[in-house]
């Protein structure tokens, strides 16, 4: 042998050896056993099957419903007397001092409420006029006062609220909990979204979608009008016959490439081509709202064959009664600026509730009478909250409107494992900052989790080499919340 050759063998060392072997690697030949040992079960797993969480779950399914562009919370829910008594003054310095929002610069003038508030239910929670049904369920809330984000444009605060981060692609809410929880009917989607308002919220589809983890957990968008689903339907000229025999032929070609590569979203492609199939009968079935009785269809304000709020509304129910694990509502309109009548918080504000207070009063009381409203979480809020003052643009106008604001919001929730008839957390006097019980967007999806069986810190899934979470690494569970 070559001296120099054998010199170079005896100096070349074991992690050299393994890591210069390439495709004989020991590394190489023991992935290429796993991989076949876990081919063989991933062709015929069920990614959606249902699956008991690691701690006992108050709340089997969520309905959210998201009304983007952010609700005025202070003509909503959190009654400023001092904010009214100062309404008009110029905001005091110490309050604006590096602070920078959307559209107001210069000293705004602080504005009162010009709503009407007064105490409902047994626990005396502030509601004003302007959401009258809202009075009628006020026994069955947690109201949340003193929420808190970080982010005051509407699609990164949206981002942030459903997928715990400001820009896109990380996993959503649902998809975090139908990735943990599966669904309990294999013939729907374990995650639908509706949209009312004919606008897609700021944040768009990735506050339904499912980022790093497979995509078969991301929400299936549906339409209360027309074709529930699009593209589900057979192309022209296929019957149900020949859809079926095109899907096992698929179906045999797909399972072949998952042995090989063991890859999930070959699973995920089998999985999606069979609920399509399956949902060609089950979707139109549960999305027709004529079969509900004539009562039902007027307590929600609903109209069958069109597109409202109310359809949706009354559709959540419909689908969590068959088996939806997570039901999203997004409903456009709630950016009160003032910049128009619509956007103000006197009339403006008045019609927009009358088209939502209404059937978010009658689901929460459809599923209390169902017996589902016990473990079915239902959250009602926006993306951020309102300023205290006149938003900069709107200051000469007859039209009230506020600015966008993040260190304070409300929102609330009903059943599902939290307190009924319950406040919680407050403002300063003049609605600047949270006084008392903050809770910060990734504390309220600490909780969520929670109440789904869930540890938040624990629940993660692996993606280019670290484990993410919906918490990102910040959040604490409220526990007062919890029933």
């Amino acid at each position: 042998m070559n001296t120099l050759r054998h010199d170079s063998l005896q100096l070349t060392t074991r992690r050299t050896f393994l890591s210069n072997a390439g495709q004989f690697s020991l590394g190489a030949i023991a992935m290429q056993a796993l991989q076949r040992e876990s081919s063989a079960s991933v062709a015929t797993a069920n990614p959606m099957a249902p699956r008991v969480p690691p701690h006992a779950a108050k709340a089997k399914r969520v309905i959210y419903l998201h009304m983007s562009g952010a609700p005025p919370h202070l003509d909503l829910f959190d009654y400023k007397p001092e904010l009214v008594k100062h309404d008009g003054e110029d905001c005091p310095d110490s309050i604006l001092k590096g602070r920078t929002f959307a559209f107001t610069s210069g000293v705004p003038k602080l504005m009162g409420t010009p709503r009407t508030f007064k105490q409902y239910g047994k626990a005396g929670i502030w509601m004003s006029d302007a959401c009258p049904n809202f009075h009628t369920i006020a026994d069955e809330m947690t109201m949340v006062r003193s929420m808190q984000t970080d982010q005051f444009n509407h699609a990164p605060a949206e981002l942030l609220l459903f997928t715990g981060h400001a820009r896109q692609g990380r996993p959503s809410l649902g998809s975090w909990a139908t990735y943990g929880l599966g669904t309990e009917n294999q013939d729907l989607p374990a995650f639908v979204t509706l949209i009312s308002s004919g606008t897609q919220p700021s944040g768009g589809q990735g506050l339904w979608g499912s980022g790093f983890i497979p995509s078969v957990y991301q929400g299936v968008q549906c339409r209360s009008k027309g074709d529930p689903v699009l593209y589900a339907s057979d192309p022209a000229g296929m019957d149900r016959t020949l859809r079926r025999r095109t899907l096992d032929a698929l179906k045999d070609l797909n399972e072949q490439q998952a042995a090989e590569l063991g890859h999930p979203e070959t699973i995920t492609r089998m999985a999606q081509y069979e609920l399509a199939y399956r949902m060609q009968m089950s979707v139109p079935e549960v999305m027709d709202i004529s079969k509900e009785s004539a009562q039902t269809i007027e307590d929600y304000g609903a109209k069958p064959g069109e597109a409202s709020f109310a359809n949706n509304c009354l559709l959540a129910r419909r689908l969590v009664e068959k088996g939806v694990r997570f039901v999203q509502l997004f409903d456009w309109g709630w950016d009160f600026h003032g910049t128009s009548e619509a956007t103000g918080i006197a009339d403006g504000l008045t019609k927009k509730m009358s088209e939502t207070d209404r059937p978010v009063s009658a689901l929460i009381k459809d599923l209390k009478q169902r017996g589902l409203l016990e473990d079915t979480l239902v959250i009602w809020g926006g993306e951020f909250g309102r300023t205290p003052f006149r938003e900069g643009r709107t200051a000469a106008s007859k039209v009230l409107g506020r600015d966008h604001y993040p260190d304070c919001f409300s929102l609330f929730m009903a059943g599902g494992g939290v307190k009924s008839g319950f406040d919680y957390g407050s403002t300063d006097d003049l609605g600047f900052s949270v006084a008392e019980n903050k809770v910060h967007v990734h504390d309220f999806q600490a909780t969520v989790m929670q109440l789904l069986g869930f540890d938040h810190e624990r629940f993660t899934y692996r993606f280019q080499g670290r484990d993410y979470r919906l918490t990102d690494v910040h959040g604490h569970v409220v526990k007062d919340l919890l029933a």
